[in-house]
């Protein structure tokens, strides 16, 4: 590997349409490293402490500080994938380097060697870190890649759609069918669940890898020929308003998915009643469905489909499926809205109607699942909208920087974001863990006390819809509306074709 300025000069085409296989191709990507994050961001706290039997202030200690640490590096890796120069462009090929660590370290991570107390916190903190510094390695210049595929904005925005409809097949996979994966593929051993199903994910994560590296090419250069340094990078970076904005909004937007995400768990265990989720299931045709397909399996001389047959790990099951699939149909929703009446206003509203039926799980019983379920989809549906648009908002602020300084700095941009979005899943992770330890948690109780049952409900409500709420007041002041988007786009096409009549003369 080589390390030079990003200030180059080339002449490439930066308005040209992507196909549908490098779409597709860089989506993947995305899938691999979310089958990862999405079992981090909803998982973790359930798997040290209900699994490898961490105690839950020592959990949120390690994803906490571990956290922290992986957002920290982040930035030191936007300056080193901004100056990296190879024959395959400079963000490519850490999707190379990093695809098989990534694998190896995801499988360590949730595995359960035997060791003392001591032991497993100081295996549990190594692990993790080492995971988040990979991830970071990894998808920092993923994420990157998507600002220097095309300078098309309509053509990031399709690019976006096509990355979080691989996003929600990803959490499709981990939040509906992960702990049913854990417990036939563990024979009913969680433990042994976790690292079968570990191995399996590693697998294809690192297949998906090598095919985003293949199908994607790198287009968009700076044109500035003068050398860039960090000290500028950074300055240019302190000096953008908008990226100010789009970080505290990425804490924020994080915080909330951790923070929900990680408790939903705990909710169907714990708060909704077991009989009326079983009851629910039956109403719906779930059961008979299930019955069904173990014959049909059966007649193919299959073994049955041994789907878990307790209420709240099949109610948890088909909840998170019903929130993803009414994410996908909100995600196709984006594009056309965001050009229409651009990505600011439409983020803005949307992510608001998310939050209110968040806020509505505060007001319902243990024995309302059927609201629960609607409350769900309705939510599911308002924040896939949102999805796309944070990270083609995020590609937009690297485009303004560019447009403001006349030098670009993607990758530094892009890692200051994953900064926020590490920092915030590492605050919602721990504050999961952490509210379990305030509210008296006791993993080895079948029943919990009732003020633990109530900070499980404040976490999934009240506590769940503050940052999203924090984050819509951030959209009031975030400059880049529709109108800015064109006039930066345009320029910056005008000058990119200018430099390249330049060059050729």
């Amino acid at each position: 590997m080589q390390t030079a300025s990003p200030g180059v000069t080339a002449k490439l085409s930066t308005t040209e349409k992507l196909s549908v296989t490098e779409k597709i191709g860089y989506s993947l990507g995305d899938l691999a490293a979310n089958l990862i994050f999405q079992t981090l961001m909803t998982f973790l706290a359930f798997f040290y402490t209900d699994v490898y039997q961490i105690p839950a202030g020592s959990a949120a200690a390690i994803i906490f500080f571990g956290g922290v640490i992986g957002a920290f590096f982040n930035p030191v890796m936007g300056l080193i994938a901004d100056r990296t120069q190879t024959r395959w462009g400079k963000f490519r090929p850490w999707i190379l380097w990093t695809a098989v660590p990534f694998g190896v370290i995801a499988l360590l991570a949730f595995s359960t060697p035997d060791f003392s107390p001591q032991g497993k916190i100081i295996y549990a903190f190594t692990t993790y870190v080492l995971l988040v510094l990979v991830y970071s390695a990894n998808n920092l210049p993923y994420s990157a890649l998507s600002g220097v595929l095309t300078g098309n904005m309509a053509e990031r925005n399709s690019l976006s759609a096509y990355r979080f409809v691989a996003v929600m097949v990803a959490q499709f996979i981990i939040q509906a069918l992960l702990l049913p994966l854990v417990l036939i593929l563990g024979d009913g051993d969680k433990a042994v669940g976790f690292e079968n199903t570990m191995t399996l994910f590693a697998c294809v994560g690192i297949a998906f890898f090598l095919i985003t590296f293949i199908t994607t090419k790198e287009r968009v250069l700076t044109i500035s020929s003068g050398a860039s340094s960090i000290r500028q990078d950074l300055g240019d970076l302190v000096r953008n308003k908008p990226w100010f904005i789009l970080l505290l909004l990425t804490v924020l937007v994080f915080i909330t998915l951790a923070l929900k995400g990680g408790m939903y768990i705990f909710y169907f265990e714990h708060y909704l009643s077991e009989t009326h989720i079983a009851g629910f299931l039956h109403d719906i045709g779930f059961n008979r469905f299930i019955a069904g397909l173990n014959a049909m399996l059966t007649g193919m001389g299959l073994n049955e489909f041994l789907w878990p047959k307790d209420a709240p790990t099949s109610g948890f099951s088909l909840f998170n499926a019903g929130g993803i699939i009414c994410m996908i149909i909100g995600i196709s929703f984006a594009k056309p809205l965001a050009d229409r009446f651009g990505k600011r206003d439409v983020f803005a509203v949307a992510l608001f109607i998310s939050t209110l039926f968040i806020l509505l799980f505060y007001l319902l019983p243990p024995d309302a699942i059927g609201l629960v379920f609607l409350s769900q989809l309705l939510h599911g549906f308002f924040y896939g909208i949102t999805i796309p648009l944070l990270w083609a908002m995020i590609a937009d602020v690297a485009d303004y920087s560019e447009w403001k300084n006349h030098r670009r700095a993607t990758a530094i941009i892009f890692s200051a974001m994953i900064f926020g979005l590490k920092l915030g899943l590492s605050i919602g992770g721990a504050l999961v863990a952490g509210i379990l330890a305030h509210y008296g948690y006791d993993a080895l109780l079948a029943t919990q006390a009732e003020d633990t049952i109530n900070g499980i409900k404040l976490s999934v409500s009240l506590y769940a819809a503050l940052p999203f709420l924090i984050g819509v007041a951030c959209m009031f002041v975030y400059e880049i509306n529709k109108h800015k988007e064109i006039q930066i786009e345009q320029e910056l096409s005008q000058r990119r074709a200018a430099a390249g009549l330049l060059q050729g003369e």
